[in-house]
């Protein structure tokens, strides 16, 4: 053998042995990501900020079972933190009609709309959330999530401006950060601050002025007429995002712009199917034709997102057909959020907000919020106490919601639940 061979067979095995792995090489990389991974939970856990699921076992309602809970004398729980705010998640219609739509239609269409996802049944829901909300035409989404971050993207350019509340929801935020126009963004429901930048921005060719509805960590309603009236002085067009408002606010569940008289004012309005329409999935953009044209050649969430499955679809239809038929059940939300308001406030408790079925219980430090919570589950209350970064640091809260299926009794034993936890952590006395 020639030495320059016998020298390459003695080399090339140490070369093999000395040359770092490749997968060693993953080895570390995932190990270095494990452990950045754990120290940020970690830094969660001990902020007091760490959000647990607990394990639901029946159907979504007033009245829940909860895996490992009792309700303390009662024998089932009591939900006070769902959307469901007309209560028909689990209404006997609105439960059929999505049997019989997954018996006729299927369980999906394993489509998205343009190539063979569309049926019937799409267009008759899109008509009637049309009707609904006295518009021209509508378009489904999977998500309002994906509704609102289809829909900026596509109306907005570079020469275009958006004005944004501060406080607006994530999804909001996420949407506008995909557009190219330039952003303005104005103090929580300060009309004098919107105004000054609607003057900032009047060079722009379009200019849209963005706000939720509802609020939906304080169950503030947005000033839309004040909103309307500056965006018709600049010239302006005005969006809502209506996800904690549709179905029950207003006089027939419009919405706030009904509630507030400004339905014809309110140019674009993006909505959800999940929250008092059904509370299944699904979300929805309405407003001028050519719009909703548009967002069906451009939208991208609509475009590359599957159709909404068939039981989905027919279980919100018959909700908007009960909602359409008759306004009872949007007004009798209202009642049952003053009383429980009334005697929150008159126990001690801070309850931000107005009106709304939305009452945060105001309570500041995030492990409190936690702590307070938790005991209520003992009580027999499911409630979820909300704390950064879903809410500012300092602002967390427990977030009550009222349903149109809560009773009095159920209303009466939520506050006698707050009041005893209230008094072992010292909120009340």
């Amino acid at each position: 053998m020639p030495f320059r061979t016998a020298v390459r067979c003695l080399i090339n095995p140490i070369r093999v042995v000395l040359r770092p792995s490749t997968s060693i090489r993953g080895y570390a990389a995932i190990a270095e990501a494990r452990s950045v991974l754990e120290h940020e939970l970690e830094t969660i856990r001990t902020g007091g900020t760490w959000k647990g699921e607990r394990i639901i076992t029946s159907k979504q309602g007033p009245h829940i079972n909860v895996d490992g809970s009792r309700g303390g004398e009662f024998n089932d729980i009591l939900n006070f933190c769902a959307n469901n705010y007309l209560g028909l998640s689990s209404h006997p219609q609105v439960v059929e009609a999505g049997i019989e739509a997954l018996k006729k239609y299927g369980a999906g269409l394993s489509s998205v709309r343009f190539i063979c996802g569309t049926q019937d049944i799409h267009k008759d829901l899109e008509q009637k959330l049309a009707k609904f909300h006295e518009r021209e035409e509508c378009i489904l989404y999977a998500s309002c999530f994906d509704a609102n971050a289809g829909l900026f993207e596509v109306l907005l350019g570079p020469d275009d401006a958006v004005l944004s509340d501060e406080l607006n929801h994530a999804s909001i935020i996420d949407g506008i950060r995909l557009c190219r126009a330039k952003r303005f963004r104005y103090k929580h429901m300060d009309l004098n601050d919107l105004e000054t930048q609607l003057k900032q921005s009047q060079s722009s060719r379009m200019r849209l002025v963005v706000t939720d509805g509802v609020f939906s960590m304080d169950g503030d309603v947005a000033p839309l007429k004040g909103i309307c009236d500056l965006a018709e002085q600049y010239g302006a067009l005005v969006f809502i995002d209506e996800c904690h408002a549709t179905g029950f606010m207003g006089p027939r569940g419009r919405g706030t712009d009904e509630l507030l008289g400004v339905m014809d004012r309110v140019h674009i309005v993006n909505s959800t199917l999940g929250k008092a329409l059904g509370g299944a999935a699904g979300g929805y953009t309405v407003g001028p034709k050519p719009l909703i044209d548009l967002l069906r050649q451009r939208s991208r969430p609509y475009l590359f997102s599957n159709s909404l499955p068939p039981p989905v679809v027919g279980c919100a239809t018959r909700a908007v057909e009960l909602l359409l038929a008759s306004n009872e059940i949007a007004q009798s939300v209202g009642a049952k959020t003053m009383r429980f308001r009334n005697k929150m406030t008159e126990a001690g408790f801070t309850i931000s907000g107005s009106a709304h079925p939305i009452c945060p219980v105001m309570l500041g430090d995030a492990r409190l919020a936690s702590l307070m919570a938790d005991d209520m589950l003992k009580l027999g209350v499911y409630v979820i106490g909300f704390s950064y970064p879903v809410v500012p640091k300092g602002k967390a809260r427990i977030r009550v919601q009222i349903s149109a299926a809560h009773t009095d009794q159920d209303i009466d034993r939520a506050v006698d639940a707050f009041i005893q936890t209230g008094r072992k952590h010292g909120v009340v006395s």
